[in-house]
């Protein structure tokens, strides 16, 4: 019997949620102490959505440009709203969406809360095989 296998089985749940107005330096920091590779930037009310910080945003933008990452804040660079995805969605659809908007990773969020973050790597190693 084929088990199928959810974006809650291979999620990360060790994710970082910051403010839009953290500077670029402080969202590095925060980002090497808990060892994540995206920052989630919060709503700032409730009819707001979430944004996303990856790393290669920041050297796209901010590094490749010369800009100061003390002086350029988070939301300046984020992309919002974030494509975010279901703890019940199958990985397969879940991979195909990431193909279909040109995305590798993506919040996973169950009724306006975080409760990690799905990559492209955590899909292939933990949602491929049957262990």
């Amino acid at each position: 019997m084929k088990v199928t296998k959810r974006v809650c089985d291979v999620m990360k749940d060790d994710y970082a949620l910051i403010d839009g107005l953290t500077t670029v330096a402080e969202a590095i920091r925060i980002a090497r102490d808990k060892e994540v590779k995206a920052l989630i930037v919060k709503k700032r009310d409730e009819d707001d959505e979430f944004g996303l910080v990856l790393m290669n945003d920041i050297a796209k933008k901010v590094l490749s440009q010369n800009r100061s990452p003390e002086r350029v804040n988070v939301y300046e660079i984020m992309t919002k709203p974030a494509l975010h995805v279901a703890p019940d969605m199958n990985v397969k659809y879940c991979a195909r969406l990431f193909e279909r908007f040109g995305i590798s990773r993506a919040p996973v969020i169950d009724g306006g809360k975080v409760l990690g973050v799905v990559s492209y790597n955590s899909i292939v190693m933990y949602g491929m095989l049957a262990d």
